[in-house]
């Protein structure tokens, strides 16, 4: 009798990590500069090293207008989007990992609607009026926090998550969330109504230097501690009984990453608005490149969630200019097309895109 040997199955190619990171960064760059050149006025790579140089090293004073548009307007629009794009995208990945389901992100389970809410209400009752400049992120992020207190609650059966079940009871709540978002713009300012329309579908317009420190200091904290929580964050992907087993404490870790991934995730929307689908189409394509290890899906995702953020506000600002698209269209277009596939595909678990 012959045993017909059965050849095991060919693992899909991987990215080294250095060459991802290097061509992540390649790519940061040349989105960075093609999203400064572009715009309304025409302006060429030798104006904005000018300005660069002009106003980190000493250099020469450039042309005014250009100096105002590229170091006023553009630089920080690019900036900030650089940074929800590396925030989305890591808020996505650690819930992926929390829940084990790839079908998880912000926007998805309502932690991002959850925290439009706390926001409206900041830009339209002027709720946390006493905070001053910080009402805003303190609002959302109350937001989102209540919003994946409420999706993990309704969630659980039997104590346990199963991932049909999160990604429902997260579409209901962010509905749920989105009416009364929609209740407060009817009871709100009248005058006020278009501008939080337009920013509750993901804008970088009004970004501004005075941004980006706060978004930026938050995600790098944030990163710091998930890159030194890498090993237990691998082990409780793969469950956590496995988790246990090898000595972590899945309900503190557990504890830790609702917090972490409800304040970025809030933090991103009060600076940007509601942008869907980031923190579920980058991550997959980074396990789909280096794999499912969060010593590499970690940085590699800040490099192309940024890169991929850019090249989605580059888009919304020229696809019908002079007028600007509110970005969270964009990557809706891109985002619901995969969301559908990796359903049909049943790639709901944690792990099978990897």
């Amino acid at each position: 009798m012959r045993t017909t040997l059965r050849r095991p199955a060919e693992q899909p190619a991987r990215l080294r990590l250095s060459v991802a990171l290097i061509g992540g960064a390649v790519a940061l760059l040349a989105a960075a500069l093609v999203g400064v050149v572009v715009g309304s006025v025409a302006l060429s790579p030798h104006d904005v090293w000018s300005v660069l140089a002009a106003h980190l090293f000493g250099g020469r004073r450039p042309d005014v207008v250009a100096d105002e548009i590229i170091w006023q307007i553009r630089l920080p629009r690019v900036l900030l989007a650089m940074i929800v794009g590396a925030a989305l995208t890591t808020a996505g990945t650690v819930v992926q990992a929390l829940v084990r389901n790839a079908l998880a992100d912000p926007f998805l389970l309502g932690v991002s609607s959850g925290a439009s809410v706390g926001a409206t209400a900041v830009l339209l009752f002027g709720v946390f009026a006493s905070l001053g400049l910080w009402a805003l992120s303190v609002s959302s992020i109350a937001g989102a926090l209540l919003a994946m207190v409420l999706v993990f609650a309704v969630a659980r059966e039997s104590g346990q998550l199963t991932p049909t079940r999160l990604v429902l009871c997260g579409v209901a709540l962010a509905a749920m969330f989105e009416a009364v978002a929609s209740f407060l713009l009817f009871r709100g300012n009248p005058q006020a109504t278009d501008a939080v329309l337009f920013w509750l579908l993901g804008s970088f317009g009004r970004a501004a230097w005075s941004q980006l420190w706060f978004p930026a200091t938050t995600l790098t904290l944030a990163v710091v501690y998930l890159v030194f929580q890498a090993r237990q964050l691998n082990a409780l992907a793969v469950g956590a009984e496995t988790a246990t087993a090898l000595g972590v404490d899945v309900g503190r870790l557990r504890r830790n990453l609702f917090f972490i991934t409800s304040v970025v995730a809030g933090v991103a929307v009060a600076v940007s608005g509601v942008i869907g689908f980031v923190g579920l189409v980058v991550p997959h394509i980074v396990r789909l490149g280096v794999g499912s290890d969060h010593r590499k899906t970690l940085p590699v995702g800040l490099l192309w969630g940024a890169t991929f953020m850019v090249l989605g506000d580059i888009v919304a600002r020229t696809i019908v200019a002079p007028q600007e698209m509110p970005i969270g269209v964009i990557t809706a277009f891109i985002g619901a097309p995969v969301f559908i596939i990796l359903l049909r595909r049943g790639s709901y678990r944690y792990g099978t895109a990897a």
